[in-house]
């Protein structure tokens, strides 16, 4: 087996900074919406991301449990309802994500340029 020390380091790729939690498309705008919103509740993201309520609970699911949101159930007037904070840890996963997409936007981007000339 050779080794091309010139060949790039495959984790020096800004893909292998993704993380896998927060890259999935429905927790990634889940984040994205608690960020915004500062406190957003569950009906609200059902509706705007088109998921049932289960679909919706699993990912909340996984997103609590990595600690990057905080569920919070209770009662508006007589209807009860769930709202969906983001943490601390979970602005900065969101923060690295866009980071590393950032990245590789322009990585992609300037490659593109490269082969075009």
């Amino acid at each position: 087996m050779t080794v091309d020390i010139n060949a790039p380091d495959p984790t020096d790729h800004p893909a292998a900074g993704l993380d896998e939690v927060v890259h999935q498309r429905v927790r990634l705008c889940i984040l994205a919406i608690a960020h915004e919103a500062r406190r957003v509740e569950f009906g609200y993201l059902r509706i705007h991301l088109d998921l049932t309520a289960g679909n919706l609970s699993k990912h909340l699911s996984v997103l609590e449990t990595a600690g990057l949101v905080e569920i919070e159930k209770g009662y508006e007037g007589k209807r009860a309802r769930t709202w969906i904070t983001l943490t601390t840890a979970g602005s900065a996963a969101l923060a690295e994500e866009i980071g590393h997409l950032k990245m590789l936007i322009a990585r992609v981007e300037t490659n593109t340029e490269v082969q075009r000339s």
